[in-house]
């Protein structure tokens, strides 16, 4: 077993929340078009708050720690932040768009020492990428800093979301990351915004599109292995938990709201009005969400795929359920390995609902 596996094992038998998110601001100086977000800054936390929750989430046994947003670096505390979650032995990844950083940033972050940076190219195209985030320019400014980053020693991954006005395009970008000696992901998901609203769903990838991906062996490290038919589902399977949501993983807002996770928008706290461990301990949201195995699945507990499927809690709960199917993940493992779905044969809807983020949190399950 892995040390990651291992320590993910221990974290659950304990009840220890081994990783927090944290978006710093919603702020942004892009626009990205497939952004779930509202870029509203107001009442953001202020600095002595998160340091104060910073210091709550060391206490709670916190290791992993991701500062994101938004773009994290348009706060101007944000290397403060940076700094003393170092102080408090936080293993460190952020995600930005590289947009701000300069020679100066960049030895920054190598000196607190960063474990890894995060950056969303979407193209090797200007007039793609740009379109996409819709900053003139932000292709050659956030390579730049990608460039800087990594001649002062940092770890850089380049995060490829695919979607329909760019999905030719990922041999490019992974060309940019061989170019700087860059890590290469790529991720086909597409999410609702967390006010509910669906319009950006528009640009999935379509089944041949994401098809085409799941087949190409130059995106999937042994891809006939990742699209053989799944295998058998045992009891060990039947009793494990959707994912680490909610379990060894959360998600904190700007505002300080707790969630399962950044895809899971269920409300389970608010760190200005409780300390993270009472809501972590107490919450009936994360009880609820702690509750789930496998077997316990409304539909997907009798499919094929229950022990390959990625299937998203978060996304299945905006769906209606956290015990229901989430269709876009049925729709990748058929695409994937052209097996039909316990979900599609149950004639689930593969179209969203339109739902506010007050009718989401209302749900009862």
């Amino acid at each position: 077993m892995s040390l990651m596996a291992e320590l993910n094992r221990k974290a659950l038998g304990l009840g220890v929340p081994l990783s927090v998110h944290l978006d710093v601001t919603y702020r942004c100086n892009e626009r990205c078009e497939h952004c779930y977000l509202e870029h509203d800054g107001e009442n953001e936390l202020t600095t002595a708050e998160i340091r104060n929750f910073l210091g709550q989430f060391a206490e709670a046994g916190v290791f992993f720690l991701t500062i994101s947003g938004g773009e994290p670096l348009l706060r101007r505390d944000c290397f403060e932040i940076i700094a003393f979650a170092r102080e408090l032995g936080f293993n460190i990844k952020l995600k930005t768009n590289a947009v701000l950083i300069r020679e100066k940033e960049a030895r920054r972050l190598r000196e607190l020492g960063i474990e890894q940076v995060q950056v969303s190219i979407y193209s090797h195209k200007p007039e793609v990428h740009d379109a996409i985030t819709k900053l003139p320019g932000s292709l050659s400014r956030s390579l730049n800093g990608v460039r800087l980053m990594r001649a002062a020693g940092l770890k850089v991954t380049l995060a490829n979301v695919l979607m329909r006005s760019n999905s030719a395009d990922f041999a490019g970008v992974q060309q940019l990351a061989a170019e700087t000696g860059a890590h290469y992901t790529v991720d086909p998901t597409i999410t609702p915004m967390l006010n509910g609203d669906t319009a950006v769903l528009g640009l999935r990838l379509n089944s041949d599109e994401l098809r085409a991906v799941f087949h190409d062996e130059r995106l999937i490290q042994d891809a006939a292995d990742f699209c053989a038919p799944p295998g058998p589902v045992d009891d060990a399977i039947r009793e494990g938990i959707p994912c680490s949501a909610g379990h060894s993983a959360c998600y904190v807002s700007p505002w300080g709201e707790v969630y399962p996770c950044v895809q899971f928008p269920l409300p389970c706290g608010d760190l200005r009005q409780q300390s993270f461990s009472e809501i972590w301990r107490n919450s009936a949201q994360l009880a609820e969400v702690r509750s789930i195995r496998a077997k316990d699945l409304t539909t997907c507990s009798s499919c094929s795929h229950l022990g390959t499927c990625t299937r998203c809690p978060g996304l299945a709960f905006m769906e209606g359920s956290m015990r229901g199917p989430s269709s876009a993940d049925c729709e990748k493992s058929f695409v994937r390995t052209g097996i039909t779905t316990a979900g599609m044969l149950a004639d689930h809807s593969h179209s969203w609902h339109r739902t506010s983020r007050a009718q989401l949190v209302q749900i009862r399950l």
